[in-house]
């Protein structure tokens, strides 16, 4: 069962492993990644509202919902890679990429890694991977305690399986500001891709080489800028905004940024899938 609304499910082969996909619409494309601990779907609310103008794909991250969960890759130069090759496999050289979450981290590096290919980023609720670790303190540690939990090797894995279910709810209850902006059979969706196997362990080994070869690797581009247009949005209601002056991390990062917060939380494709629209339009059309 797939929530999302006149767009073909597809497979293709791309950087050796197979990946999960829904593409459809016609003019520019435009790949939308999606984050943490969710799938492809997550853009239900949006994708299909953008098929009138242009050519839209939605895939799975590696280690994510129906896409293989390899043993390794998890970097984001890696993942970044996997996105590319989908791309062309599709036929598409160039396009735009929104990010949310942990696909905004891809699109990131994607920007950095393919700037021939990447003609706009618009990242959604996150400050720089690089920022965020290099700056943390006690009150990010609060707040994105998954980040910290997440790095103990093994025990992880053993604790989500266990109780995967009261997981997954108390992440999106938390992280959410709109009540109701995932549906119960969306998080029956999410529950079933969570609980394959490979899932929980692929999602945690993200977040280890965030810390690892994710930083090492942005420490050595910290003088690189991104040379596309750049959008960031954040949720107004959620932690970042608390934490940090989001604008200003990404003006940091990017030669041209702009952006402002949406009266919502984290998960703003599904909370506030409207706004976002009305600054995506226009952002993508350039």
């Amino acid at each position: 069962m797939h929530f999302m609304t006149g767009m073909d499910q597809r497979t293709v082969r791309a950087n050796g492993i197979r990946i999960n996909l829904w593409a459809g619409g016609k003019g520019p494309p435009v790949l939308l990644l999606h984050g943490y601990p969710q799938t492809g779907q997550m853009w239900r609310k949006v994708a299909p509202e953008l098929t009138g103008e242009f050519s839209v794909v939605c895939p799975d991250l590696r280690g994510y919902g129906d896409s293989d969960k390899p043993r390794g890759g998890y970097d984001k130069k890696t993942m970044a890679q996997d996105m590319h090759e989908a791309m062309a496999a599709l036929g598409h050289r160039s396009y735009a990429v929104v990010g949310h979450d942990r696909g905004a981290r891809v699109g990131h590096r994607l920007a950095l890694d393919q700037p021939q290919a990447v003609t706009r980023l618009c990242a959604l609720d996150i400050v720089p991977t690089h920022t965020l670790f290099a700056r943390t303190d006690r009150h990010l540690a609060a707040a994105y305690w998954h980040w910290f939990y997440f790095q103990a090797p093994d025990l992880p894995e053993l604790m989500l399986s266990a109780v995967p279910e009261p997981f997954l709810r108390h992440m999106f209850r938390s992280l959410t500001f709109r009540a109701g902006a995932i549906d119960e059979p969306m998080v029956r969706e999410y529950l079933r891709a969570f609980t394959l196997p490979g899932t929980i362990r692929a999602g945690l080994e993200d977040y280890r080489a965030a810390a690892t070869r994710d930083f090492e690797d942005d420490e050595r581009d910290l003088k690189r800028k991104l040379a596309c247009p750049m959008l960031a949005i954040w949720g107004e209601l959620g932690k970042m905004h608390t934490l940090f002056d989001v604008l200003d991390t990404w003006k940091e990062k990017a030669e041209r940024a702009e952006g402002h917060p949406l009266p919502c939380g984290h998960f703003i494709p599904e909370e506030a899938p409207d706004e976002l629209l009305a600054d995506l339009r226009p952002f993508l059309r350039g």
